[in-house]
Parts: structure tokens; C-alpha cells; sequence
């Protein structure tokens, strides 16, 4: 009984915690009937707060109620309000039209003459603020474009404004002028000495330097600016500007005009340089480059040596004892040493000692023919590599673009180029090179011969 009595008491202060909450106990209840009021006090607690939250949440749902109401009478009201002013704005409306049509009435010929007005002053607004002499004069387009925009009639002034532009334009077209200008870039942001001739070209003065600009708008904010050429143009023409900038007034030099006042200087950027152009000959231009580098290099080593070989048998000439250290001094030591030879025996020794000496002086010229060769071989070997990717390209995507040939082409024909550069170098340095060793195997020759006539004449003496 006991036991159950437990159980029960367990199973009821279960049941009152998952139902009230757990209830934070001071002191452990004494008995069964105490234990019973708690549970009973902590039941009567726990429906009065649930009653309380029932309460709060059935005043919450009819606030939400009012609120939703008050919103539906809001949307109501806004809606009868846009049907007035919507029907308020159609009235407005047939208004601007009917006032519109007497306006056009009223002007009569004067409504087309000023409309035509109107154009041309938007025309040449566009064509102001495109040309460089605007980089002198910033904003000298605004009151075209606000006359272009216009609804009402020009005044007289407005109308003067348009011819008198024109006549301004033309006179700064020919004129050549250094003024400061900012400009993208270059200069950090600060004014630097500009010289524009007519409207055609402009070009920078910073550091002493002469750089070419271009007058350009903006893709972001639609305003116009100079901008600094990221590729200039050849030397030639910076030279030019060069020399115009730095002329006397009145002074007439060789300059540069662009007549598209632009495009045409801006085209340099994609004109590809010399390391793009060694990309663009492919594998064959590397290779036709190294072998350019590596006979070019032996070339030059045998021509200093052969100057200095020939230095040396021109002062052997001089010398009557021979020398190991050059060729001509060789063979007077083969010739002293068959001085006691008949002269049969003696001529064979001095062929023998030329023939030795041959082999040295023409060591490598060979190599120097053959690269010299080779180099247009392997530069027509690239251009067949290059026709067949470009006739590859034209099989596969047809020749709309240009464009996709361009790579092949550039391939053949650079190789081409290269290796006729290669070649005539090459070429050049086998001819001195085998000139200067014939020309000392003739003075070992002549200086032979002379020995054995010498000899001959002293054994015949």
C-alpha cells in the first residue's frame, strides 16, 4: 500500500509539471494531503495564467482586426484619390494638347523655321563637343543643347548663339595652340601643357616628353576628356610633335594630322610589337631565332678570329724565322726543316704544311653555309604550317570573320620573315669570313711559292 501510495504521488507531481511547469520547492511536503493542496494551488495558478494568455491573445486578433479594417479603408481612400488625380491628369492632358495645337496655330511658318532651329542647334551641339578644340573650351555646347531641348520660341540671342558658333569653330580649326588641360593618365590628375593643331590631333608636353591624347566621352558619365594614348605612334611622328612644340611662332615645321581626329592614332594600340610578333611565327620562329642566335654568335667569333689570324701572317711577312703561334710562321719551320731537300721534296713539305693549315682557317664555314640556308627552309616550312591552319580554320568556321584566320596568316608570314632575316646575315658573315681564310691561304701560297724558288735558285747557284 505503501508502494502504491508512492507511485501515485510520483505519477501526480509528474502530471503537474508537464502541466504547470516545474515548481521550485523550499521545503519537501510532509504529507500526502499537503503534497494533494499543492498540486491543487499550482493547478488553479496554472489555468489562470492559461486564461490570462487566452484573454491576450483573443485581444491581439481583434486589434490585428482593426488594424486590417483601418488598412482596407486606407487602400479604399487612396484608391478613389488615384481615380481623381488619374482623371485630373487626362483633363490636363487634353489641355496641353489643345493648347499645343493653338500654340502650333499661332506660330504658324515660325513653328517649322523655329523647329529647324531647334535641330541645327542640336547637330552641332554634337559636333562641338566631339571636337578636340572643346578640350580648350569646356562647355561651350551646354546652351546649344538646352536650346535643342527647348519647347518654348528662341529669342534672338539664342538664334545668334548658333551662328556664332559655327564662325568660332572655324576659326579655331586653324589655329595651332599650347594651352593646360587635364588629362587621363598622365600627370596625376593635374593640368599639364597641351598642343592641339586645329582639330585634328593633340599631344602632351609632360616630363619633356611628348605623348599623343585623344578627345573621347566617357561610357559612364557621357562627358567628354582627354585621355592619354596608351600606344604611341613611331618615333617619327612623336619626333614631329616634337619639333612643333618646341618651333617659334610663325615657324613652319613638319608635323603630324590626323584627318579622322582620332581613330587613326588610336589604332596603334593594336598594333601588335615585337614580342607579339615572335609569338604570333609560332614553334618554327622560335627555332629559326635560336639557330639565328647560335650561328650568328660562332660567326662573329670566326671573323674576330680569322682578323686576328690574318694580323698575325702579315707580321710573320716581316719576320725571316718562323713561329709556331700563326700559320705563315709554320710553314717557314716546315721550310727550314726541308732546307737540305731537293726541291721536289721541299714543294711537297710546303703543300703539306698549307694543306694542315686549311682545315683550321675553314673550320665552321660550312656550318655558317648551311644555317644561312636552312634559315628559309624553316621559314617556308612555317608559312605551309600556317596556310594549313588557316585553310583549317576556313573548313571549319567559313570565312565571315577574318579574324579567325588572322593567326595562321600571321604565322606564315612572320616565319617568312624571319627566316630571311636569319639568312641574310648569315649570309654576310660566311662571305667575310671565308674571304679573310682565302686571303691567308693565298699569302701562304704566294709565301710558299716564294721558298721554293729561293731554294731552287740556291741549289742552282
Amino acid at each position: 500500500m505503501k508502494t502504491t501510495m508512492k507511485m501515485l504521488a510520483a505519477a501526480v507531481s509528474m502530471g503537474v509539471a508537464l502541466t504547470a511547469g516545474a515548481v521550485a520547492q523550499t521545503q519537501p511536503a510532509g504529507s500526502l494531503n499537503e503534497l494533494l493542496q499543492r498540486v491543487r494551488s499550482d493547478a488553479r495558478e496554472a489555468s489562470a495564467e492559461n486564461q490570462e494568455r487566452l484573454r491576450e491573445f483573443q485581444s491581439s486578433t481583434n486589434q490585428q482586426q482593426a488594424l486590417l479594417s483601418q488598412a482596407r479603408a486606407e487602400l479604399s481612400a487612396l484608391r478613389n484619390q488615384a481615380d481623381q488625380l488619374s482623371a485630373q491628369f487626362e483633363a490636363n492632358q487634353t489641355r496641353i494638347d489643345e493648347l499645343d495645337a493653338e500654340l502650333r496655330q499661332r506660330q504658324g511658318a515660325f513653328g517649322e523655321l523655329f523647329g529647324a532651329a531647334r535641330q541645327a542647334a542640336g547637330e552641332f551641339a554634337a559636333i562641338i563637343d566631339s571636337s578636340i578644340i572643346s578640350a580648350q573650351f569646356p562647355g561651350r555646347a551646354d546652351a546649344l543643347e538646352e536650346l535643342s531641348n527647348s519647347r518654348t520660341l528662341p529669342t534672338r540671342a539664342e538664334l545668334d548663339y548658333i551662328w556664332r558658333r559655327v564662325i568660332e569653330e572655324m576659326i579655331q580649326q586653324q589655329q595651332v595652340v599650347t594651352f593646360n588641360a587635364r588629362v587621363t593618365g598622365l600627370g596625376d590628375g593635374e593640368a599639364v601643357p597641351t598642343t592641339r593643331v586645329g582639330p585634328f590631333v593633340v599631344f602632351t608636353n609632360h616630363n619633356n616628353n611628348q605623348r599623343f591624347a585623344l578627345w573621347q566621352e566617357n561610357d559612364t558619365t557621357g562627358n567628354w576628356a582627354l585621355r592619354d594614348l596608351p600606344a604611341q605612334p613611331p618615333a617619327n611622328f612623336v619626333g614631329g610633335a616634337s619639333n612643333l612644340y618646341n618651333a617659334d611662332p610663325g615657324e613652319i615645321v613638319m608635323g603630324v594630322v590626323d584627318p579622322s581626329r582620332g581613330p587613326l592614332l588610336d589604332i596603334y594600340k593594336d598594333v601588335p610589337g615585337l614580342e607579339e610578333r615572335i609569338e604570333q611565327s609560332g614553334n618554327v620562329g622560335k627555332v629559326i631565332i635560336g639557330l639565328l642566335v647560335i650561328s650568328a654568335v660562332f660567326g662573329l667569333f670566326r671573323l674576330v678570329s680569322l682578323l686576328l689570324t690574318q694580323a698575325a701572317v702579315a707580321g710573320q711577312k716581316r719576320k725571316s724565322s718562323g713561329s709556331k703561334s700563326n700559320p705563315l710562321g709554320r710553314v717557314m719551320l716546315a721550310y727550314e726543316g726541308a732546307k737540305d731537300k731537293d726541291v721536289e721534296t721541299m714543294e711537297l713539305k710546303l703543300d703539306e704544311a698549307i694543306l694542315q693549315e686549311s682545315p683550321k682557317l675553314e673550320f665552321g664555314l660550312n656550318f655558317l653555309k648551311l644555317a644561312a640556308g636552312i634559315a628559309p627552309l624553316l621559314g617556308l616550312l612555317g608559312t605551309v604550317t600556317g596556310m594549313i591552319k588557316t585553310f583549317t580554320q576556313i573548313t571549319l568556321f567559313g570565312t565571315g570573320d577574318p579574324r579567325i584566320m588572322a593567326g595562321g596568316i600571321s604565322e606564315a608570314l612572320m616565319t617568312t620573315v624571319l627566316g630571311l632575316i636569319a639568312a641574310i646575315p648569315l649570309l654576310f658573315i660566311h662571305s667575310f669570313a671565308q674571304s679573310f681564310a682565302r686571303g691567308v691561304q693565298q699569302v701562304l701560297e704566294e709565301q710558299a711559292a716564294g721558298m721554293v724558288a729561293r731554294h731552287a735558285e740556291e741549289r742552282h747557284g
